[in-house]
């Protein structure tokens, strides 16, 4: 693995990749509602059509109200979020016919980086289920001594190979596209909280934990010296 630092325009130009690739889907759908709208005369096919549109405005909102939390500014230097706002927003993204949301993070005013880390380890847990499943989000401690905690089952619930290095800043080939970025990000953002992110997978279920690092430096210390013991 290469340890490696993208350049703060390539961040912003991959993090704006992503961002369409999230909307471009539904926005697409609306163009194409509308144009049935224009051509058709049948009530039901225009019925359809509206229904189309919709639906489809409604992702698109959905995911850009996520986007704008995750990886937005969200207020400026040093703002907190309300955990109610990132709940509403993982949810209208989230929750659906396949996949069930389980919050519990106390509703709170919490550091806006801590909740972006937050939400992008949602982002993790519910790519980890494309078939599906329930994703739990919960947190413990307080200040600095905060950790989340998102566990996602599912069937052949896994994160892709990549995730755990991209998570450290590491990468096979020294470099990432805007498929990989999110998982870079979420890094990043986790150092700039003070904490680190841990993956760990079993049959029909994923785990991602966000810890501090002071904490996980002295579970280390103490394992040391329990071996050297």
């Amino acid at each position: 693995m290469t340890k490696f630092s993208l350049d703060p325009l390539d961040l912003a130009a991959l993090l704006s990749s992503r961002v369409c690739h999230d909307v471009i889907s539904p926005v697409g759908a609306i163009v194409n509602g509308l144009e049935v709208l224009e051509e058709e005369k049948d009530a039901e096919m225009r019925g359809h059509a509206l229904a189309l549109i919709k639906s489809s405005a409604n992702e698109a909102s959905a995911r850009l109200q996520f986007c704008r939390l995750a990886f937005g500014a969200a207020g400026s230097k040093g703002a907190s979020i309300d955990t109610g706002d990132a709940e509403l927003v993982t949810r209208q993204l989230i929750a659906d016919e396949r996949t069930q949301l389980l919050w519990s993070v106390p509703r709170a005013l919490m550091s806006k980086n801590k909740v972006k880390l937050l939400l992008n380890l949602c982002l993790l847990a519910d790519a980890a289920i494309p078939r599906g499943g329930v994703i739990s989000v919960s947190c413990s401690g307080d200040d600095e001594g905060l950790a989340f905690k998102i566990e996602a089952k599912g069937v052949n619930a896994r994160v892709a190979s990549n995730v755990p290095a991209l998570l450290e800043g590491e990468s096979e080939e020294g470099a990432i596209d805007a498929r990989a970025v999110q998982a870079y990000y979420a890094g990043l953002v986790s150092k700039a909280c003070g904490m680190r992110v841990v993956v760990s997978g079993e049959p029909e279920l994923v785990t991602i934990e966000a810890v501090p690092m002071q904490a996980q430096t002295t579970e280390s210390d103490g394992s040391a010296e329990s071996a050297a013991a």
